[in-house]
C-alpha cells in the first residue's frame, strides 16, 4: 500500500559559497611573490525534477528539511575550493510548487521537467582574483554568498484515475483492498480511513490507479468531517465511482438518498460535472442488501448511471466493475493530449535596467534593492577596512551614489542594503582615488586626528613666514612718519 500524502511543506536550504582566501606567495629569496589566494567554491543548489517512478510525497512528509552541500573555501597557491554538490529531489508528475502564501512557482508536468527551487551561493573571490593595476596585493578576499533559504509547499495535483466516493463505512476500503494490492485499515466504525489510500488495479492489459477517499458527509464541501481536505483529489480523478452501502442500518439512509447527498456535495465543490460516474451497490452478500439493490437499480439506471451489484466479501461483480472502470479511464486518457515538459521562459533584462532600485522609507532612511548590490554587501568582510573601501568603489561605479543623491539623500542619512545599515558619507568613501597602503587598510576610512600631520604643520610654518603685503605697506608708512 502507498500512503496517500499529497501536500507537504519543504524547508529548503541551498549550499553557502566558500570564502575566498587571502594569501601572499612566499618562497626562498622571494619574500613577496604577489597574491595567490584561491577562490571559494559555489554552494550546491536544490533542484526538483519530475520522475515517473515517484507517485507520492510520503518521503518529504517524514523528512521535510532539505539542505544542499556548501562550497569549500579557497586556499593559498591559487587553489580554488570545490563546488558543493547540487541536490536533486525527485517529485511525482503533476506536482505544483507554491509559496506558503499560495503563489504558484512552478507547475511540474511531464517527465524530466526541472525547477531550481533554491540557488546555491556564489563562492567568494580570493585576493589573487581581486588584484589589479592599482591594488597589486589586496589584503582582503570576498566572503561566500549565503545560499537561498525558503519554505515551499508541494501539492500533488494528479493522484489517481478513479476515485471511490461515498459515506463513511460504505465499504470503499474493503473494495480497494480486493481489487488491488493495497491494504488499508478496515473497521466497522465511521471514519476508519483518515487519509486517502492509493491502489494499482490491473484489468486485462490495462493498468490504472484507484484512490479510496475518506468518507464524505453532508457539509463536506464547507469543511465538515474530512471532506474539505480531500475533495480536491476527487477533482483530479478522471472517473468517479459511488460506493453505496445497501445493508446500512442507519435511519433515513437509502441508496438514492446517499447518492443525492454526495452529488450535492460534489456540485457545491464545483468543477466535477464532466466526470463520468459509476455506481457500485456494495454488500449484496447480505440478503437485505441484495433485495434493496434490486429495488433501487431501475431508478438509478433511469438517472443514467451504470449500476453494478458487488460484494467485497465474496468478490461478486468486481470483474465487471473493474472492466467498466478501465473502459472509462482509457477513454479519458485518449481524450487528453500527452503531457509535454514545461518550457523554460527566458526574460531578458530591460535596456534601461540599472540593476537596483532605491526606496525612500517613511522614517527618512533609504533602502537599496538589487541583486548585485545585495550580493556585494553579503560578500564583504566589514572587519577589513580595505574590503569596505572596495565595496564603496563598486557601489559608486554601479551608480548607487548618484542615485541616492537624486533621491534626496543627505550625508549622514541611514541607508540599508541587504541586512546591513550604513551612514551615507559619499565624500569620504566613494569616488576618491585609492591610495595603496598597508594591507587590510584604506586611508579613506581612517578618522582624522585632531593633531595636524606633518604636511599641515609645514604649510602652517610657511604661512607664518610669508608676511602679507598689507602688513608691509603699513610698516613702510610707519617708518616714513617717524622720519618726518
Amino acid at each position: 500500500m502507498t500512503t496517500f500524502v499529497d501536500r507537504v511543506v519543504l524547508h529548503l536550504q541551498a549550499g553557502d559559497g566558500g570564502h575566498g582566501c587571502v594569501s601572499i606567495h612566499r618562497e626562498k629569496f622571494k619574500p613577496f611573490g604577489g597574491p595567490d589566494g584561491g577562490n571559494g567554491g559555489h554552494g550546491g543548489s536544490v533542484t526538483l525534477v519530475v520522475d515517473p517512478q515517484v507517485h507520492t510525497l510520503l518521503d518529504f512528509h517524514f523528512r521535510p528539511h532539505v539542505k544542499a552541500e556548501n562550497g569549500r573555501g579557497g586556499a593559498g597557491s591559487n587553489r580554488d575550493g570545490a563546488n558543493g554538490r547540487d541536490l536533486v529531489i525527485k517529485v511525482p508528475n503533476g506536482t505544483v510548487v507554491q509559496t506558503p502564501d499560495g503563489e504558484v512557482l512552478a507547475d511540474m508536468v511531464g517527465a524530466g521537467t526541472t525547477f531550481e527551487a533554491a540557488r546555491g551561493g556564489r563562492g567568494g573571490r580570493g585576493n589573487a582574483s581581486l588584484a589589479n593595476a592599482r591594488r597589486k596585493a589586496p589584503g582582503f578576499a570576498e566572503l561566500g554568498e549565503p545560499g537561498d533559504q525558503l519554505d515551499v509547499v508541494l501539492e500533488l495535483k494528479s493522484v489517481a484515475d478513479v476515485g471511490l466516493v461515498g459515506f463513511p463505512s460504505a465499504g470503499k476500503s474493503s473494495l480497494i483492498s480486493v481489487i488491488s494490492a493495497a491494504k488499508p485499515k478496515i473497521a466497522d466504525y465511521p471514519f476508519t480511513t483518515l487519509v486517502p489510500n492509493l491502489g494499482v488495479v490491473q484489468a486485462g492489459e490495462a493498468t490504472f490507479t484507484v484512490a479510496d477517499v475518506p468518507g464524505l458527509i453532508p457539509g463536506a464541501a464547507t469543511g465538515k468531517g474530512l471532506g474539505l481536505e480531500f475533495l480536491r483529489h476527487v477533482e483530479r480523478c478522471a472517473v468517479l465511482v459511488h460506493v453505496i452501502d445497501t445493508a446500512t442500518l442507519e435511519p433515513g439512509r437509502d441508496p438514492l438518498a446517499d447518492i443525492d447527498t454526495i452529488e450535492a456535495e460534489l456540485t457545491e465543490y464545483g468543477g466535477l460535472a464532466d466526470r463520468p460516474r459509476l455506481v457500485a451497490l456494495n454488500k449484496v452478500d447480505v440478503p437485505d442488501g441484495r433485495d434493496l439493490a434490486e429495488i433501487v437499480r431501475p431508478d438509478l439506471e433511469g438517472r443514467g448511471f451504470r449500476v453494478f451489484e458487488v460484494s467485497a466479501a465474496t468478490r461478486e461483480g468486481l470483474r465487471e466493475l473493474t472492466y467498466a472502470m478501465v473502459e472509462l479511464v482509457e477513454r479519458s486518457r485518449a481524450a487528453v493530449p500527452p503531457a509535454e515538459p514545461t518550457r523554460i521562459v527566458i526574460r531578458p533584462k530591460a535596456v534601461d535596467d540599472a540593476g537596483f532600485v532605491i526606496k525612500a522609507e517613511e522614517d527618512g532612511s533609504y533602502t537599496v534593492r538589487g541583486v548585485r548590490p545585495e550580493r556585494w554587501v553579503r560578500q564583504t568582510n566589514f572587519d577589513n577596512d580595505e574590503a569596505v573601501g572596495y565595496l564603496a568603489d563598486r557601489l559608486n561605479r554601479l551608480g548607487v551614489e548618484d542615485a541616492l543623491a537624486k533621491a534626496g539623500a543627505n550625508p549622514g542619512d541611514l541607508v540599508r542594503i541587504a541586512e546591513r545599515e550604513f551612514d551615507w558619507q559619499p565624500t569620504v568613501y566613494a569616488g576618491v582615488e585609492f591610495v595603496p597602503g598597508n594591507r587590510g587598510t584604506d586611508v579613506r576610512l581612517e578618522e582624522r586626528s585632531a593633531r595636524p600631520n606633518a604636511a599641515e604643520r609645514l604649510a602652517a610654518r610657511k604661512a607664518r613666514r610669508q608676511r602679507p603685503a598689507d602688513e608691509l605697506v603699513a610698516e613702510t608708512e610707519t617708518d616714513a612718519d617717524l622720519d618726518e
